[in-house]
């Protein structure tokens, strides 16, 4: 059901009955390893390529998905997958292993709650029994693609933020145990001016804000409806931009109920070498589909509004000194 300008209302409530999260070994440091179903000792996954090593990632995520609820993959009417590589090649190369019938997309870091959002959407409108949605990203694919190879041990500036090496998965039903997808409000695309690829926390901030406002508008509610409001990959820097320009346009949520991913996945005392925190689809799609889900499931939250953000550039766009249009898509999901 439409709500509002940007939302809708799942009046069926699609169950995720189970989700499994995938990730590298530095993500295995920090402080969120224990809701990691498994965690490489290796980067490259004993592939040749880092390219290889997640799309192998996301595989298992979903496979992983599908064994804990018992699901046989035959059974899935469709897989819906993005990350971070050109032409989305993780995502497409996983589908073909997996012989699902797929849908890939692009939202960049925000892939994640766009594609649960799609989801959500075919099983509210009872047109399969189940869907499997997930989302990857790796470290060293992203810096290659959109900054400098990792082995060329650039200096980054304290607003660069480190690229999870991980993916999420979960599996959708219209019926079962487990957190409940309510509803969604799509981001429109917000676009500051900003030209710095290593500063995307400041680029991605304002879609934040403008789909969580759209959110709060659309369906007439107030932040503390929530237990926990968390943003995708905005990292310290983008986070303050974020809480401090919703107060200055009157919506004040509690300090202690906002949160981003990017900032709680990695713990930056002990790992400086995130500076401002953590990106990629991985960063939203692990600690919402591991950390935060969990979480749920032990009744420590009963509400949760997940805001994944994503900066829409390339480094095509980049070279030829295009702006970052980012974009942003919240989910709502209860207990």
């Amino acid at each position: 059901m439409i709500k509002g300008n940007q939302s809708f209302i799942f009046e069926s409530k699609p169950v995720i009955i189970s989700s499994a999260t995938i990730a590298g070994p530095f993500e295995g440091e920090g402080p969120l390893a224990k809701d990691i179903d498994v965690i490489h000792e290796d980067v490259y996954l004993g592939q040749d390529s880092f390219e290889k090593a997640e799309r192998m990632m996301l595989e298992q995520a979903a496979m992983k998905a599908l064994e804990k609820a018992g699901v046989s993959k035959y059974d899935v009417g469709m897989l819906i997958c993005g990350d971070l590589i050109n032409q989305i090649i993780s995502s497409s190369f996983a589908a073909r292993t997996m012989g699902i019938p797929y849908l890939g997309i692009y939202g960049a870091c925000s892939s994640s709650m766009e594609g649960l959002t799609i989801a959500a959407s075919f099983i509210d409108g009872q047109k399969v029994k189940y869907v499997l949605t997930g989302a990857s990203s790796h470290n060293c694919c992203a810096e290659k693609q959109y900054r400098y190879p990792t082995e060329y041990g650039s200096q980054k500036p304290p607003t660069s933020q480190w690229t999870v090496t991980g993916a999420g998965a979960c599996l959708l039903a219209s019926q079962g145990v487990g957190p409940k997808v309510t509803s969604a409000t799509i981001g429109r695309i917000v676009d500051l001016g900003i030209t710095d690829p290593f500063n995307m926390g400041a680029a991605m901030a304002p879609a934040a804000v403008d789909t969580i406002e759209a959110h709060f508008r659309d369906m007439n509610i107030e932040p503390d409806y929530y237990d926990i409001i968390v943003t995708g990959d905005l990292g310290s820097i983008g986070h303050k931009i974020a809480l401090d320009k919703l107060l200055e346009n009157g919506i004040r949520i509690p300090v202690k109920i906002f949160g981003d991913c990017g900032m709680m996945i990695y713990d930056s005392k002990k790992q400086p070498e995130v500076l401002s925190g953590g990106s990629g689809c991985a960063s939203s799609a692990v600690t919402v589909y591991g950390h935060l889900l969990n979480r749920m499931r032990s009744g420590e939250i009963k509400k949760m509004l997940a805001v994944a953000t994503g900066a829409l550039h390339s480094p095509l766009t980049y070279q030829q000194k295009e702006t970052i249009p980012c974009i942003a898509h919240a989910v709502a999901i209860e207990m």
